[in-house]
């Protein structure tokens, strides 16, 4: 008779250090104990008792003036997320091929839940301003990779994201939650997304799927240019050609 696996009883105590690692940010990477605590809404002694423990497995470091950021242990662990670093490692070469066709911005973006994770970006010097970092999360419906995750993502996952969307914060040409659902087919349909955006700056965004072994879409590799170019269909075949590239070298 096999025995029943033992579900794992949910931790107060990891809970509130993941609360802690969660304070950071792209634009705040080194925090005062006060904001720490204020951040993770625990009380001082708490988060100064959670952030020595961290301290001390060096997924956090204390500065000499007394400010904490994330420690150099997370990033090793990290390094071995097959959909972080690992797919990063794999994709790298190729994403470098389409930078000096581009001249511009690659991106490579992974989904998890409902939002895009930006994972990966090559840039060149005469690229236009960026909106997000390296490890920035957006809403799946902000952005031209993440409207292309979206659409090969779950039933449930994309029902949700149509249920909360917001006209303000993605390609202009979606504004009702009849045409992203019109564009989710037509990405399905077409195997990569064209867009453009207007705020804060006219840019324009090309995205292709990419897939492991199993034809499942686990990442978007992206590029982002200047609005208004007269015809994106050489950056759609560029895009497109690089995400079979690094699809083939992650199913081998």
């Amino acid at each position: 008779m096999t025995e029943p696996v033992e579900q794992a009883p949910r931790s107060g105590v990891l809970e509130r250090a993941f609360a802690v690692l969660g304070a950071f940010s792209p634009d705040d990477v080194a925090l005062p104990l006060g904001v720490l605590a204020q951040r993770a809404s625990l009380p001082a002694n708490t988060t100064l008792r959670l952030a020595r423990q961290l301290v001390g497995l060096g997924a956090l470091q204390r500065a000499e003036d007394g400010t904490y950021s994330i420690g150099v242990r997370l990033l090793e662990y990290a390094a071995l997320a097959p959909r972080g670093h690992g797919l990063r490692r794999v994709a790298l070469p190729f994403m470098e091929d389409l930078l000096l066709v581009t001249r511009q911005h690659v991106q490579l973006t992974v989904r998890e839940g409902q939002e895009a994770v930006l994972v990966e970006r090559l840039s060149a010097h005469e690229a236009l301003p960026v909106l997000h970092t390296v490890g920035a999360r957006t809403p799946l419906d902000a952005t031209g990779a993440g409207v292309l995750l979206l659409a090969y993502a779950p039933v449930a996952v994309q029902e949700e994201a149509l249920r909360v969307f917001d006209p303000g914060r993605g390609d202009d040409t979606i504004t009702t939650p009849a045409q992203l659902r019109r564009r989710l087919a037509s990405v399905r349909r077409d195997g990569f997304i064209s867009s453009e955006q207007h705020l804060p700056y006219f840019r324009a965004g090309v995205a292709a799927p990419v897939r492991d072994e199993h034809r499942d879409v686990v990442a978007a590799v992206s590029i982002v240019i200047p609005g208004g170019s007269p015809d994106l269909r050489p950056f759609d075949h560029a895009v497109q050609t690089t995400a079979r590239a690094i699809s083939r070298a992650l199913q081998t």
